[in-house]
C-alpha cells in the first residue's frame, strides 16, 4: 500500500511563506528519502495561513531538490485556469524533470467566491470540465494537439502527463469514474460520503471513455497524520489542525498555531472537529493501525497524508516515524 503526501505549505505564527516554502522543500527531501510515492500541492487562494497558491511553481522547485518522488497537484483548481497553459506548464515540467510529474484537477475553486471571480478561467460544469481533460490529454499526447481545436503545445507534446480527478462527494467521484480516470478523495476534510464515493466511482468507472488512461479503478484517499513518540504528545500536535477548523468555522483570519491542551478545545466547534474524523493521530504503532483499519474499511488503492504542525521539525518528525512503521 503506497503511502503519499499531500502539503498546503502551511505558514506558522510568526513565520513568512518564505519560511514555509523553505520547510516544505526540506520536507520534500526527507520524503523522498523515505519512500513516499509522491508529494503533491493543494492549490489555495486568499488565507493568510497557506502559501500553496502557485502549484506549478511549487512542484517544479521540489522536483529539482529530489530523485525518485513523483510530485503533482492535488490539485490544479481548473476553473482557475485556462487548460492551455496548465498544459504548457506541465508539459514543460515533464521535459525539465522527467516521468515524474502528476496533474491532479479539481472543479472547486479553493477559494472564496469573490476570489473565484477574480481568478476565473474556465467552466466547473462537468460537461466542461471533461471536453478541458480531453483536450489536456491532446496537448499532452504525441502530436501536442487539442481535440477540439488546433491548437497545438510544442511544450508538452509527447508527455503523456497522467491525469486525476479529484473529488469530495459522490457526484466528483462519478466524475472521474465515467472518464476513466484515477480519483484522489478528499477524505481528510469531506468524511460523510467516503464509502459511498468509493463505491459510485467503481460503478461509474469505464474504460470506453475516449479519456480513459488507466484499466481499473484506482482510489487515492486522504488522511490526517499525526505520529509522535506518544500517543499523548501526538494528539496534543493534533490540535494545531484543530484549531485551523476551528478558526473557518468562526470566520478568523489567522496563521498556523502553537499546538494546546487538548482539554482545552472540549466542546468547542464539534460540526468543524468532526470534518477531521478520518485520521489517524498517535504513536507509530497506533497510526499504523489506525491507517490499516481504514484501508481495510474502504478498499483504498493508496492513502496520501495530510500533516499540518506549528513547528516543522515536528512535521518531518511525523513523517519519518511513519515510514520507519509503514515501509
Amino acid at each position: 500500500m503506497p503511502l503519499s503526501i499531500l502539503d498546503l505549505v502551511s505558514i506558522s505564527e510568526g513565520s513568512t511563506a518564505r519560511g514555509a516554502i523553505a520547510a516544505s522543500m526540506e520536507s520534500a527531501r526527507l520524503a523522498d528519502q523515505l519512500g513516499y510515492r509522491r508529494l503533491w500541492f493543494a492549490e489555495h487562494h486568499n488565507t493568510p495561513n497557506l502559501a500553496s497558491s502557485a502549484t506549478a511553481l511549487l512542484i517544479s522547485r521540489a522536483a529539482s531538490v529530489t530523485e525518485r518522488i513523483r510530485l503533482g497537484s492535488g490539485g490544479v483548481m481548473l476553473p482557475n485556469h485556462a487548460p492551455l497553459m496548465v498544459a504548457e506548464q506541465y508539459g514543460t515540467m515533464a521535459n525539465i524533470h522527467g516521468d515524474r510529474i502528476d496533474l491532479g484537477l479539481g472543479r472547486a475553486p479553493g477559494t472564496d467566491r469573490m476570489t473565484a471571480q477574480a481568478l476565473n478561467r474556465s467552466s466547473a460544469e462537468p460537461q466542461a470540465f471533461a471536453q478541458s481533460i480531453y483536450d489536456l490529454q491532446g496537448w499532452f499526447g504525441e502530436t501536442g494537439t487539442a481535440h477540439s481545436m488546433p491548437i497545438m503545445s510544442a511544450a508538452s507534446a509527447g508527455t503523456e502527463v497522467p491525469i486525476w480527478v479529484l473529488g469530495s462527494t459522490v457526484n466528483g467521484a462519478s466524475i472521474a469514474g465515467q472518464l476513466g480516470l484515477p480519483f484522489s478523495l478528499a477524505s481528510h476534510f469531506a468524511p460523510d460520503q467516503v464509502e459511498d464515493a468509493i463505491q459510485v466511482y467503481r460503478d461509474a468507472f469505464t474504460t470506453e471513455s475516449p479519456t480513459a488512461q488507466i484499466d481499473e479503478p484506482y482510489v487515492m484517499a486522504g488522511v490526517n497524520v499525526m505520529v509522535a513518540d506518544t500517543d499523548e504528545e501526538a494528539e496534543r500536535e493534533f490540535t494545531t489542525v484543530e484549531q485551523m477548523f476551528l478558526d473557518i468555522q468562526r470566520g478568523r483570519s489567522r496563521r498556523i498555531q502553537p499546538p494546546v491542551d487538548p482539554e482545552t478545545l472540549t466542546g468547542q466547534g464539534s460540526r468543524d472537529r468532526s470534518m477531521l474524523r478520518i485520521k489517524a493521530v498517535g504513536a507509530p504503532q497506533t497510526v499504523k493501525g489506525q491507517l490499516e483499519e481504514f484501508v481495510t474499511r474502504t478498499g483504498a488503492d493508496e492513502l496520501i497524508t495530510v500533516t499540518y504542525a506549528f513547528d516543522p521539525a515536528v512535521r518531518n518528525r511525523s513523517l519519518q516515524l511513519l515510514a520507519e512503521a509503514w515501509f
